[in-house]
């Protein structure tokens, strides 16, 4: 783990599986805006650990949409004297030590069902922005399921939730927010059957590894965060804070997706809208 400074470390961590839109600018300006203020670092860090989703195109793009819309960060992996970005697809041994602590201690489990078993058992509606079902508890592996494996893929691994407790997340903006383990959300992926780790281990395991001081990300994100903790408890690890900025929707109330290109930075940029009318449509949070 690198030395953790006693300034801010802050990161933006896009995913390559679309083009960066206006809601991930907000997202990245603010984080911008308090690395700057605290006088401290910030990170970029590409999240593109799904194969399927994840395309060099959209790497490209995203280096290309940051620079035009004036987001820069001042740490990073020296690439011909230029701060790069990390890449997460180049992590996975970070990724594989946590998993072996966690199988280790119990506190995960080989489960063979998969998110179709889960929607079945759950009714859950099929909508694409239906929220994950809560995991069954029915479906829960025995005690130490899966702790003669040695390698994580061909299974699910699921983190094993302490069921009624009451998960505390302290918005920087927001406030405290609480949550119960079992009910608000239940066993959740760590590590997935196509030996692709979760996004919540991997995070976990990155915002620690680079000593980030504080989280800036979406509001959509705030249950992951509770998840998150349990995480961070059961590796041991210093939690950071955490600041859970406001989504940019459409005329519609809809939250942006990627796949609305029209609010898309490089859209919008092809209409001829300035870096300076993009910034003028975000909010400060």
């Amino acid at each position: 783990m690198k030395d953790p400074m006693t300034s801010y470390r802050g990161r933006i961590a896009p995913t390559p599986s679309g083009y960066l839109h206006l809601g991930h600018a907000q997202t990245f300006a603010i984080a911008q805006k308090r690395a700057k203020a605290q006088g401290g670092r910030l990170i970029l860090r590409v999240e593109d650990l799904d194969e399927a989703r994840c395309k060099a195109e959209f790497t490209q793009g995203l280096y290309e949409d940051l620079h035009w819309a004036g987001l820069t960060w001042n740490e990073g992996p020296d690439v011909g004297g230029l701060y790069g970005p990390y890449i997460q697809s180049q992590r996975r041994a970070f990724y594989l030590k946590a998993w072996e602590v966690l199988k280790n201690k119990g506190a995960i489990y080989a489960c063979t069902h998969s998110r179709k078993d889960v929607e079945n058992a759950t009714q859950a509606p099929h909508e694409e922005d239906e929220a994950e079902p809560v995991f069954p508890r029915r479906l829960r592996a025995v005690e130490g399921a899966g702790q003669e494996r040695s390698v994580p893929a061909g299974v699910n691994w699921r983190f094993r939730v302490p069921d009624g407790e009451k998960i505390f997340v302290l918005d920087e903006r927001l406030g405290p927010i609480i949550y119960v383990a079992g009910e608000d959300f239940g066993d959740f992926l760590v590590w997935r059957r196509d030996d692709v780790p979760a996004y919540e281990l991997a995070v976990v395991v990155d915002d620690a590894e680079m000593a980030i001081t504080e989280v800036v990300r979406g509001e959509d994100l705030l249950k992951s965060t509770a998840r998150q903790l349990l995480l961070y408890r059961a590796l041991g690890l210093a939690v950071p804070a955490f600041c859970h900025v406001p989504l940019v929707k459409d005329s519609s109330g809809r939250r942006l997706a990627k796949r609305d290109n029209a609010m898309s930075l490089r859209g919008l940029r092809e209409k001829g809208i300035s870096r300076e009318q993009v910034r003028g449509l975000l909010s400060d949070a």
